[in-house]
């Protein structure tokens, strides 16, 4: 079939195009090209699961007199988080509106090195202020990221393969988490570095390894998807016809035909008044499902998980040079739960392992509050116990992103995953550093085991709702679960999708 079901059965010009672009995706098996693009566009993410919990783990040096700063650690896992988070909401926002409207790649590209920049400039502080203001724009590159590679992703992987894959590429933050966790502990160790350089070379080789990711990044194609609905209809047919060739030769066997076409309007862009009637208005549940979704999976990590640090050093006395190792083993609990249970997202369904996974995760996380209340728990016990909490709630936390970059039309993609990213992180990764820092550092048991009983019921709330909204996406197109506004015969879909 290669090159024979043509993109445009009606000339572009007209602006009207007749496309089997969408099916020819979906029904490609997995190749290496598909490794590309997973390799390409995944492996920021290492990057930012190394680059958060070095400031983690260094937090407390930092805060040491000699570091070359004069700032507390409830300044960097307080207010530095917060200025990260909404660095992140508001870079989202930013670059998922260029990225609907200039494409996927040339906005994955740029936010790359935004976020490349800043994490740079972050290793040169010498004052509060500008440690503050390059962990901001750290943030304001990585939530372009997240906008331009989630719609990306889910564009290009076929449809059977889409909910695995898209769990592991999120996961795979974790990867960097346990990099950082122990690349933090050698950083850390003044008989190597001195106090004022180790936690500066940290944010240095981040960005080391950034540019590496910048050179295979250069190989990702843009979306045809993107391409046949702005007007790029040839482009989009060159493209997959190029990638179906390719597959031919790697597979030895000619590719079944595609299942279907489908004729849409070409359009430049679309405006925020149609984006916002079209997912509050049209899809109203899915909305809510969205919000819920990041809401609760917001306040965990960003609000509780990320100052793990802190409370070992609090609570069980551990050296700020060891934090790294327990770190380490609750980033490995993190990664695995993606990993193991991403395939049951794409085979068991979407609603079942979506609720399933929040509302456990969440009562295994009131079980760990009531145990840590008691004064149950050790260093490591209660590192076992967030170990387990995460293998479910990191599933969780990915199919939120899964969720609303596809049951949301073609057009709207980056913007909606940009949307609900920054309510539901605002809610959550913006006040919530800001309360608990004071509750995890109070040195009060009761006013932590509280924090972690607001992460959990947010959790369980979202787990609840997931059960009676979740959308059926799995193996199915994503112009099924959501026909493109552009489409010249849209069907009347209703509002619970």
């Amino acid at each position: 079939m290669t090159g024979e079901a043509s993109s445009a059965s009606v000339p572009a010009s007209t602006g009207t195009i007749t496309t089997a672009v969408p099916a020819r995706l979906d029904r490609l098996p997995w190749s290496r090209w598909h490794w590309m693009i997973v390799i390409g566009l995944g492996t920021v993410w290492i990057l930012d699961g190394l680059e958060v919990t070095i400031v983690g783990n260094v937090a407390g040096r930092i805060a040491e007199e000699g570091s070359g700063l004069d700032i507390t650690s409830a300044q960097i896992t307080g207010l530095a988080a917060a200025l990260y988070v909404a660095g992140a909401c508001l870079g989202a926002l930013f670059f998922g509106r260029l990225t609907d409207i200039y494409g996927r790649k040339k906005l994955f590209m740029a936010t790359l090195i935004v976020y490349l920049a800043a994490t740079a400039l972050t290793a040169l502080s010498f004052e509060t202020w500008w440690f503050f203001l390059f962990r901001f724009l750290t943030g304001f590159g990585i939530g372009g990221e997240y906008a331009a590679i989630n719609s990306a992703i889910d564009e290009l992987i076929p449809s059977r393969y889409r909910g695995r894959v898209d769990l592991i590429i999120n996961g795979s933050y974790w990867l960097g988490a346990i990099g950082g966790s122990l690349l933090s502990i050698v950083m850390l160790d003044t008989d190597i570095f001195p106090k004022d350089l180790g936690w500066r070379l940290s944010f240095a080789l981040g960005v080391v390894l950034g540019l590496a990711v910048l050179l295979v990044r250069r190989h990702v194609p843009e979306s045809p998807r993107w391409q046949f609905i702005h007007g790029q209809g040839e482009k989009a047919d060159e493209l997959v016809s190029s990638v179906e060739r390719e597959i031919e030769k790697e597979k030895g066997k000619p590719l079944p035909p595609p299942a279907g076409e489908i004729t849409i309007h070409q359009r430049k862009s679309i405006g925020f008044g149609l984006i916002a009637k079209t997912v509050f208005g049209r899809y109203p549940r899915r909305a809510v499902l969205g919000l819920a979704l990041f809401i609760g999976q917001a306040f965990l990590y960003n609000a509780i998980t990320f100052g793990f640090g802190a409370i070992l050093i609090t609570f069980f006395d551990v050296p700020t040079g060891s934090t790294g190792y327990y770190f380490a083993v609750i980033a490995a609990g993190n990664f695995l739960g993606p990993l193991l249970l991403g395939k049951f997202f794409d085979t068991v369904g979407r609603r079942i392992m979506i609720s399933g996974t929040y509302l456990l995760s969440g009562l295994l996380l009131f079980g760990t509050a009531w145990l840590f209340d008691n004064g149950s728990l050790t260093a490591t016990t209660m590192t076992a116990c967030w170990c387990v909490v995460l293998f479910f709630a990191s599933a969780g936390a990915s199919s939120a992103y899964l969720t609303v970059s596809e049951i949301f039309p073609m057009e709207t993609r980056a913007m909606a995953i940009a949307f609900f990213y920054a309510v539901g992180t605002a809610a959550g990764g913006i006040s919530g550093p800001l309360i608990f820092a004071e509750l995890t550092e109070s040195g009060v048991v009761a006013d932590t085991a509280l924090a972690f009983q607001i992460g959990a019921g947010l959790m369980c709330a979202a787990g609840i709702v997931a059960a009676f909204l979740a959308v059926n996406a799995e193996r199915r197109s994503l112009e099924d679960i959501a026909t493109p506004l552009s489409a010249t015969e849209a069907k009347t879909e209703e509002a619970h999708g």
